[in-house]
């Protein structure tokens, strides 16, 4: 916290005063010293300047943004699942980019409103909006809980939430993206990010998923080659359930993985790095490469919807996993599409995915009846030839 305190003597007042900019409110506060001299004025003032700024740790007009996201993450987010962590951190980004809060006393009903009216402005699905939301509800809640904050601001959360707005990708669309890469992201970084772009086509990883998975750290997400077919773990701290679990791998992931000799086999298994205006000394973050990939769909010229706006949506990391579950919700039985997605419930496979089959499942039925019509036409047709007569029922 910045805070000056400054000494002043007014012609008409018999004692000096000091005089501060408050950084909550940045309006000036005056008040007396109860001193006649400079020098006791000033020592005065430096008593109250480290008051002021070192005052009682709880004093809610005192805690800076980034000490209460500190905070948080350190003693209450740390606890929970290491994809709710970052889910949270996501969140907090989002808020700090949209909002830019310097202290958390200023964060309002009205501010959380604004909030959520600029990420509409973003296009942002009302499904990805109320989980902005809710994480940071959960968020303030704790730090009224704990006395950061005098109360709770009020949180007007979507009552419709559109679950999606892509679809999945077709074979040609996606190869388009291919070609499309190395003019989105440049020669230098093709190669990377066009072999990124067939692991998510290929695995169905969520985005997150894919630039954490590892050949040989557990920490969160790893390839498996131990067993009698290839695998991922997922460790139990990134589980809600708090178990290790082991997950089928698609065939094709599997056979792009092989591409890999064994000797390189370490650390991550798409170790991507920031480019073009991100940094080129970190590795890429979900949402920088959430906006790469939608860049090179935008290049391609992969429409899957409209925006709010009007304007065209352009295809998606996650366009990309309902191509992979679209595939499989043709090949497999709903609960093996389940452990292939990782989703936590079957309503969520039924709801996402084997409803989106209903058009090529339609299909499949139309073409065996149009297989048993011209069955029964040939059977009639060559009775009618032999017998010279219909055979009867």
């Amino acid at each position: 916290m910045s805070i000056k305190v400054r000494v002043f003597k007014r012609s008409d007042r018999k004692y000096y005063e000091a005089q501060w900019v408050d950084p909550i409110t940045g309006r000036k506060k005056t008040r007396s010293t109860k001193k006649t001299s400079q020098r006791d004025a000033d020592r005065f003032a430096a008593k109250l300047e480290d008051e002021l700024i070192n005052g009682p740790d709880l004093d809610p007009a005192k805690i800076k943004w980034s000490d209460f996201r500190s905070r948080y993450e350190s003693e209450y987010a740390s606890t929970l699942a290491e994809k709710t962590q970052q889910k949270i951190g996501t969140a907090f980004n989002s808020f700090e980019e949209l909002v830019s809060p310097a202290w958390l006393a200023t964060v309002s009903s009205n501010v959380i409103s604004k909030y959520a009216g600029r990420l509409r402005a973003q296009d942002l699905s009302e499904a990805t909006i109320k989980g902005y939301l809710s994480q940071l509800r959960a968020a303030f809640s704790w730090a009224h809980r704990v006395g950061l904050m005098n109360s709770v601001p009020h949180f007007e959360m979507p009552k419709r939430v559109n679950k999606s707005k892509g679809r999945a990708l077709t074979a040609e669309e996606f190869d388009r993206m291919v070609d499309a890469t190395a003019k989105t992201v440049g020669e230098e970084y093709s190669a990377r990010w066009t072999r990124f772009l067939r692991g998510l086509w290929w695995s169905g990883l969520r985005l997150g998923e894919a630039i954490a998975l590892s050949w040989d750290n557990d920490e969160e997400i790893m390839v498996d080659l131990s067993g009698g077919r290839p695998m991922f773990r997922i460790r139990a701290e990134a589980e809600k359930a708090k178990k290790d679990r082991y997950l089928p791998m698609a065939p094709e992931f599997a056979e792009l993985l092989e591409q890999t000799p064994s000797k390189a086999r370490r650390g991550y298994v798409f170790p991507l790095m920031e480019t073009r205006t991100l940094k080129p000394s970190g590795r890429v973050k979900v949402y920088a490469a959430s906006k790469v990939i939608c860049d090179i769909g935008a290049e391609a010229g992969v429409i899957v919807g409209k925006k709010r706006s009007g304007d065209p949506k352009f295809a998606s990391a996650h366009d990309l996993r309902r191509a992979f579950g679209y595939r499989w919700g043709m090949r497999v039985l709903p609960p093996v599409l389940m452990e292939l997605m990782r989703h936590e419930s079957i309503t969520t496979t039924m709801e996402y995915y084997v409803g989106r089959n209903a058009e090529a499942a339609a299909d499949a039925v139309w073409r065996a009846f149009g297989e048993s019509v011209h069955d029964s036409t040939n059977t009639f047709a060559n009775t009618n030839d032999s017998e010279g007569q219909v055979v009867p029922d």
